[in-house]
């Protein structure tokens, strides 16, 4: 397993001094070099997270260990700590003019997914949590969140067959995981991740 661990953490030092995408905010944000059968992928990194170093360091983060906390009985610590932090994009996309954060373009997601396909190679997870429609695009056909959330799904990426669980973003500028049906598909999806192996071989 060291050389396990060894791996990642270079792998995760190659990855901070990426430079493919000259439109992307540097720097990367990446998580902690966690040996774990349960990769979590967000999104992208919002303003907050390069300055913090963390993903998921800001509002939705909260929102987010808040529910694993309350499923699990993790803190955030704990959750950080037993679940690989990887993302669709790594670094800050940048604001839109019309305001809110830009989406990342084809070429910026293509030019990410080599260090995703490299994390699924290195620690073979038993289960993968996608968070928000963009990063649940990335392993399963587009429908409405209504029809994902709650459910698992075997899905083979980049080799690996393992399971999927998707969650909704925890953004709070969407309503839909604190209203019916998203609250009631979040609570089933919650207790999916809780009832897996993955989670208990931790």
């Amino acid at each position: 397993m060291p050389t396990v661990l060894s791996a990642v953490e270079k792998h995760l030092i190659r990855l901070a001094a990426c430079t493919l995408c000259p439109h992307m905010h540097r720097p990367s944000v990446v998580g902690r070099p966690v040996l774990s059968g349960i990769l979590l992928v967000g999104q992208a990194p919002g303003d907050k997270e390069p300055k913090l170093g963390r993903p998921f360091a800001w509002t939705a983060g909260r929102t987010l260990f808040k529910w694993f906390q309350e499923a699990l009985g993790w803190s955030e610590e704990e959750t950080r700590d037993r679940i690989y932090f990887a993302a669709v994009c790594r670094c800050f996309p940048g604001k839109k003019k019309t305001g809110g954060d830009r989406v990342p373009d084809h070429d910026e997601i293509q030019n990410c997914s080599r260090w995703l396909l490299k994390e699924f190679a290195l620690l073979q997870p038993r289960l993968v949590l996608p968070v928000g429609k963009w990063a649940i695009a990335q392993f399963l056909p587009p429908a409405p969140l209504n029809e994902l959330i709650g459910r698992s799904f075997r899905i083979n990426y980049g080799g690996v067959t393992t399971d999927c669980i998707p969650l909704p973003h925890p953004s709070g500028a969407s309503p839909w995981h604190r209203m019916e049906p998203g609250r009631g598909l979040l609570s089933q999806a919650m207790r999916r991740i809780a009832d897996h192996p993955a989670v208990e071989a931790l």
